[in-house]
């Protein structure tokens, strides 16, 4: 009798949350390589799947393709967060036609991306203290591939920043005062180009942004420059556009998108009241990039630890029976 009634426990556990994933259905979410998106994607894809019963999977990208397709193809469902102030005319026109669209906040105070260099090298240089004051030292900032020049460090291609950051060099002619471009071909690359002239004391700029782990193991100052709205649509963030002039990154809205087919549908009032509730800030953030990189732990698993050690700041966004679900299935 006792092995008669486990089993009718687990076919109805089966059949409830066979039920739950009809209601709720396929969701596709974006993951990026950085820490911050790897986090947000990993976070919203457990309590989708283990609070709302949903069939949620993760479809790896980079911003400007993976923004692209949502808007061209509707897939994948979800971006959790992504600046947009990044992204350019397409996406100001995606919205404009309703194929895209705001649907959550990914982080409350935002980020921002710059040029940054060394707080040892501030220390050293306190007179530099914009990009045109770093420019005129390629000395103090040598290319990891040609040491005679001066390196500007990039992240990836297909990463709204490398966009701006390849427009910025040509715009300032920085070839003409010294310096390279210096590609990397991942997140993971692009950190570790700058580890290792860190802690070797060595000169760089790199492209990168806030929040992140790395700026606090390895503490940097962002160069200055003023930004120009009109000069950011114009040309800024168009990777063909001849003829850039100097622009900056400005605090951008870290937003969670959502593609046409995602916000047409009416059989997932709960799960969008989450995104439209789902907000972190950037000390909540590097919080868990912290743990991950003392860890050597990926997305997955900091989203496992940020949803065991920080109950305070998620429970806020789900009902309480949600938040019991996603507790059982931690």
């Amino acid at each position: 009798m006792r092995k008669l009634l486990l089993s009718a426990g687990v076919v109805a556990a089966l059949m409830s949350s066979g039920t739950a994933h009809a209601a709720c259905g396929e969701i596709t979410l974006a993951v990026f390589s950085w820490q911050s998106a790897e986090v947000h994607a990993y976070v919203d894809q457990f309590i989708l799947k283990n609070g709302y019963g949903c069939n949620a999977t993760t479809v790896a990208g980079d911003t400007v393709p993976t923004i692209t397709s949502m808007i061209e193809k509707g897939q994948p469902d979800i971006t959790s967060a992504v600046a947009a102030n990044l992204l350019g005319d397409f996406f100001i026109k995606g919205v404009a036609e309703g194929r895209i669209s705001k649907i959550g906040t990914g982080i409350s105070d935002g980020s921002v991306s710059g040029w940054y260099i060394p707080q040892y090298v501030v220390e050293a240089h306190p007179e530099i203290k914009t990009v045109d004051d770093a420019l005129k030292h390629p000395e103090l900032f040598p290319s990891p591939e040609d040491p005679s020049k001066g390196g500007v460090i990039l992240g990836p291609q297909g990463w709204g920043d490398t966009v701006v950051a390849s427009q910025l060099f040509k715009a300032t002619e920085a070839d003409k005062k010294g310096f390279l471009l210096v590609p990397t071909g991942s997140g993971a690359a692009l950190d570790g180009v700058i580890t290792k002239s860190y802690e070797r004391k060595q000169g760089f700029i790199a492209t990168y942004w806030a929040p992140t782990s790395l700026l606090v193991k390895y503490p940097m100052v962002r160069l200055e420059m003023a930004h120009d709205d009109a000069e950011w649509a114009r040309c800024t963030t168009k990777q063909d556009c001849p003829d850039p002039k100097p622009n900056y990154w400005k605090a951008a809205e870290e937003l969670t998108l959502g593609s046409e087919k995602f916000t047409k549908r009416d059989d997932i009032a709960d799960v969008k009241e989450y995104f439209a509730k789902r907000s972190w800030t950037q000390a909540e953030v590097g919080k868990i990039m912290l743990w991950m990189t003392d860890n050597q732990a990926n997305g997955e698993e900091g989203a496992k630890w940020f949803l065991k050690n920080m109950p305070e700041v998620w429970t806020k966004w789900v009902a309480a029976d949600v938040a019991e679900k996603i507790k059982a299935a931690l």
